[in-house]
């Protein structure tokens, strides 16, 4: 099956179809949301809040970013899946850059790489774009300058900071970037940007108005108790995965689970010849709980 490629998504954004990216980070979520037709999946250094339950995407390493592409690769047969380049990756010039990059892409089999900044990254772009690198930009609110930013603030209020917000998407795509994510700004704002550029820009927080759209898979599904302003629930999984899991220690608890049909089961003559092998007698009655595994043993031998 053909992957979707940066040139495809270029022309959805030329043809004026919406562009949806959706974060995975393991083999099963790749693949059902692969299924369900969503064109790039997002390997996001969110990765490190979500899943390894960091309170930044600070601490995620090229090593998580690999070991959880790989996975996503591997349940993805269609979609553009793009890795996060995460912090320490880049920061330290583009020689780090270029050997990060070109081993994320080599060890995962990933078709781009997303590294975060505006005009301070258009160089790293330009050099990984020159060297056969597809690179995704960010800008607007960049996670891994949480820090440097004050907290997770909106960007882009303000004339002078708004201005800034577009010139770091105008850098970003004249460095080569084939999309850009603009995260938590202004919906007017993303939708200027848009306007602006040439390539597909990918929203999150940033209104209605861009070319596409991203969510992080767990707040779409309900899986964290933090909900974004920026995020819709499309399913209550936190509270069906939490009524499931006490559902299944009460079963086991009362001795509900497992019953014969979750049981593996011998015929009587095994059973015998194992007394006589061992010198062990099972117990006569194997009654449990009012599962007759006994009547399910002759149940089973009546059947062939």
């Amino acid at each position: 099956m053909k992957r979707v490629s940066v040139t495809d998504l270029q022309k959805m954004r030329d043809d004026g179809r919406r562009i949806t990216m959706l974060t995975a980070y393991d083999y099963h979520t790749a693949r059902l949301a692969d299924e369900a037709g969503i064109p790039i999946l997002l390997v996001g250094d969110s990765l490190g809040m979500v899943v390894l339950g960091y309170e930044s995407t600070l601490p995620v390493t090229v090593d998580d970013m690999i070991h959880h592409g790989k996975a996503v690769v591997r349940g993805a047969q269609r979609a553009q899946v793009v890795v996060d380049m995460p912090f320490g990756s880049y920061q330290g010039g583009w020689e780090d850059a270029m050997r990060n990059a070109v081993r994320i892409m080599q060890e995962t089999g990933a078709g781009s790489v997303k590294l975060e900044g505006g005009v301070r990254s258009a160089e790293l772009v330009r050099r990984l774009v020159d060297a056969g690198i597809p690179v995704m930009g960010h800008v607007g609110l960049t996670p891994q300058s949480v820090n440097a930013f004050g907290g997770w603030k909106i960007q882009g209020k303000t004339p002078r900071d708004g201005v800034r917000v577009m010139a770091d998407a105008k850098a970003i795509e004249e460095a080569g970037a084939y999309a850009v994510v603009l995260e938590t700004v202004p919906a007017m704002l993303g939708a200027k940007i848009t306007q602006q550029l040439r390539v597909p820009t990918i929203g999150i927080g940033a209104g209605p108005y861009c070319s596409g759209q991203v969510q992080v898979v767990h707040d779409l599904l309900g899986l964290d108790e933090l909900k974004p302003k920026h995020a819709r629930r499309f399913l209550q999984g936190g509270d069906l995965l939490r009524s499931a899991f006490a559902t299944y220690r009460e079963a086991v608890e009362s001795g509900a689970f497992p019953t014969a049909a979750e049981s593996h089961l011998l015929d009587e003559q095994v059973v015998r010849r194992i007394e006589r092998m061992a010198s062990y007698s099972f117990p006569t009655n194997m009654q449990h709980e009012g599962i007759d595994l006994e009547g399910a043993l002759a149940e089973s031998e009546a059947e062939g």
